[in-house]
């Protein structure tokens, strides 16, 4: 069973990308690798100061970093939460991040726990919910760098 949840994490976000629109997609790809590689360096925090454990994995190199969840949920979440907040305002973006940070910390994170895929060692879910937080802000500002990077790319040519 967990091992059928962790393929459904990786594939039905990616099958979702087919219906957001190309200039979205091409916008906020690179905001979302980011947002993965932090992700992953955040996984080896994790594993190397044992906040938690991965005990199932569907790679072979997955016992350190969730590849469903790093390179599934994580990054097409983060594309699909930027199409539909990042030009409205950054409390919106701030507040929706807040809304689905919290599903995960406090309730999927907590069935993932009951079907043996993590476990929790010396991080709490109130700890997991904070660093997701702190790399939504993280992310917000490195997107808006991107906007400007590319807008005076534009204005150059």
């Amino acid at each position: 069973m967990a091992e059928i949840i962790l393929w459904l994490m990786i594939i039905i976000p990616w099958i979702s990308l087919f219906f957001i629109n190309k200039h979205s997609l091409k916008r906020f790809m690179p905001v979302a690798i980011f947002a993965s590689l932090l992700v992953t360096i955040v996984f080896e925090m994790g594993y190397v100061f044992e906040w938690w454990i991965v005990h199932e994995n569907i790679v072979p190199w997955g016992y350190i970093t969730s590849f469903p969840l790093t390179y599934g949920v994580f990054l097409v979440g983060t594309i699909w939460i930027f199409h539909f907040t990042f030009s409205k305002s950054f409390l919106i973006y701030l507040l929706s991040n807040v809304a689905i940070d919290a599903f995960h910390a406090f309730v999927a994170l907590r069935l993932l726990i009951f079907l043996g895929i993590y476990e929790l060692k010396s991080m709490g879910q109130f700890g997991i919910f904070i660093i997701m937080i702190v790399l939504a802000v993280i992310i917000y500002i490195y997107q808006r760098w991107q906007d400007k990077i590319i807008k005076q790319e534009s204005k150059e040519q």
